[in-house]
C-alpha cells in the first residue's frame, strides 16, 4: 500500500496547473450512452475514478480512446445494461448510468451501493424521479431492475438537494417524451457544465444553475465535443494548502466565479487573493485567522471543502465552529488531525476548532478522500514529518497531488 511522507513546515510558492472537474467528468462520460456517435472530451483529469468509470462504460460495450487529456466516448454497440457491484461499492458515481440507459434503451440493472438501505439514501430520489417518469422498478438481489419502453416528461420535486439525483434525472429527460421540470434542482457549477455538454449533444434544457430545470426530450442525441470545466474543489485545496503554509500562489486553468464561498472564506481567514478569468493569485503572511464554517448546497459553502478548513482553523488565531449539514459521518479525520496535536472538540454535526501554535509530525490515516487532502495540508504546516496512510483515496479525486505540491516547494513523496 502507498504512503505519502510529508516534511512540513515550508510555504508553498508558484504556479499550479487545476485539472478538469472530476465531479463534472463523471455524469458526462455516463451521457455517451446517449447517443450511438462519438463524445470528445478534453480537459479530463488523469484519476482513479475516472479509470474504474472508463473501465464500467467498457464493460458495457462502450468503446473508449484516450490521447493526453482527451477521451473518445463511442456507444454505438452497447451489449450489456449493467453496473455490477465491483464497480459501484468503490464508486458511488456509477449510479449515473442508470438514467441514460433507461433513457436509450429501455432498461438497465445497477447495483445498489454498499449500505445503502432504500428510502433514507438519496439513491431513493433517483428511483422515484424514473418512476414519475413511467419507468417499472424493481429492488433484487441488491440491484436497481429498471424497465421503460419510453420515459416520459413528468414534473419531479427532489425532497433534498441531490447533484448526482439531479444530473441523473437530467439525462434520463433528455431522450424522453415531452417536457421534464426538475424542482429544487442541484445548482452545482458541475450540474451546468453536464448541461451544456448535453446541449452541444442536441439537448433541449433551459434553467441549469437554477432550483428549477426545463428539460424538452428528443427523439435522438449525436456526438460532440466539449472541454471540462476546472476542478473547483482542487482549486479550493491549493488555495488553503498556500494559506495554511503562509505561501503565495498561482493557479492556472482555474476560474473564482465557480469558487465564492471559499474565496470569500479565505480572504476573512486573511488572505489576499487576486483573479483574472483563468487563473487565481493567493498571497498569505502571518498567521490565519480563524473562520467559522457551514456546509450547504451551492453556491453556499461546499461539504467538500470543509476538511480542508478545518486543517486551516487547527493552526489559526483563535476557535471557530466548523458545521456539517451534508453528511452525517464526515468527521473522522478529526482524530487524525489530534494525533498531530490539534486541539477539536466534537458534538454531533458540529466541531469546535481550537486554534494551535504549531502541530507536530506523526503517521496518519486517511479514511476518505477530502479528510485525505486535510491531513496532507496538516502535513504540510507540522513540524517535521508526517506520514500519511491509505492514499488511495486521494488519486480517487487529485491528479498526481504529489507532483503538484512539489512544484510549489513542498518537500512530499510517495512511497510503498
Amino acid at each position: 500500500m502507498q504512503k505519502l511522507v510529508i516534511q512540513g513546515g515550508i510555504p508553498l510558492r508558484g504556479e499550479v496547473r487545476i485539472s478538469g472537474a472530476k465531479n463534472a467528468a463523471l455524469p458526462m462520460m455516463c451521457a455517451s450512452l446517449l447517443t450511438s456517435d462519438v463524445l470528445q472530451l478534453s480537459n479530463m483529469p488523469d484519476l482513479h475514478d475516472i479509470a474504474t468509470m472508463r473501465k464500467l462504460l467498457e464493460q458495457m460495450g462502450v468503446k473508449a480512446s484516450v490521447q493526453g487529456d482527451e477521451m473518445a466516448l463511442h456507444a454505438a454497440h452497447v451489449d450489456k445494461l449493467e453496473a455490477p457491484y465491483d464497480m459501484v461499492k468503490t464508486m458511488r458515481a456509477a449510479v449515473l448510468v442508470l438514467g441514460p440507459l433507461v433513457a436509450r434503451f429501455g432498461e438497465a440493472r445497477v447495483s445498489m451501493p454498499g449500505g445503502c438501505a432504500i428510502g433514507s439514501r438519496p439513491v431513493d430520489i433517483h428511483i422515484k424521479g424514473l418512476q414519475a417518469m413511467g419507468a417499472q422498478i424493481f429492488i433484487e438481489h441488491g440491484y436497481i431492475h429498471a424497465q421503460a419502453k419510453r420515459l416520459k416528461g413528468a414534473r419531479i420535486l427532489f425532497d433534498i438537494v441531490s447533484v448526482t439525483s439531479t444530473e441523473n434525472l437530467m439525462m434520463a429527460a433528455a431522450l424522453a417524451e415531452g417536457v421534464t421540470v426538475l424542482e429544487n434542482a442541484a445548482r452545482e457549477p458541475e450540474v451546468v457544465d453536464l448541461a451544456h455538454c448535453l446541449i452541444a449533444m442536441g439537448a433541449k434544457i433551459e434553467g441549469a444553475g437554477s432550483h428549477t430545470i426545463v428539460i424538452t426530450g428528443v427523439d435522438r442525441l449525436h456526438g460532440a465535443a466539449h472541454r471540462i470545466m476546472p476542478d473547483r474543489i482542487e482549486s479550493g485545496t491549493f488555495l488553503v494548502a498556500a494559506a495554511a503554509t503562509g505561501g503565495s500562489i498561482v493557479l492556472r486553468d482555474t476560474r473564482a466565479n465557480i469558487l465564492d464561498s471559499v474565496l470569500e472564506k479565505l480572504t476573512e481567514a486573511g488572505a489576499g487573493i487576486r483573479s483574472d478569468s483563468e487563473s487565481i493569485h493567493l498571497d498569505m503572511t502571518g498567521r490565519p485567522r480563524s473562520v467559522n464554517v457551514r456546509t450547504a448546497p451551492y453556491p453556499a459553502f461546499p461539504t467538500d471543502m470543509q476538511a480542508q478548513f478545518m486543517a486551516l482553523n487547527v493552526i489559526a488565531d483563535s476557535s471557530a465552529m466548523v458545521v456539517e449539514t451534508i453528511f452525517e459521518n464526515r468527521f473522522m479525520h478529526v482524530q487524525e488531525l489530534r494525533r498531530l496535536g490539534a486541539r477539536i472538540d466534537v458534538e454531533g454535526n458540529t466541531a469546535l476548532v481550537h486554534g494551535v501554535d504549531h502541530l507536530e509530525g506523526a503517521t496518519v490515516m486517511a479514511t476518505d478522500l477530502r479528510a485525505s487532502a486535510c491531513l496532507v495540508i496538516a502535513g504540510l504546516v507540522a513540524q517535521g514529518e508526517t506520514v500519511i496512510d491509505r492514499i488511495y483515496h486521494l488519486d480517487r479525486g487529485y491528479e498526481h497531488i504529489e507532483i503538484k505540491l512539489s512544484q510549489l516547494g513542498a518537500n512530499i513523496f510517495r512511497i510503498k
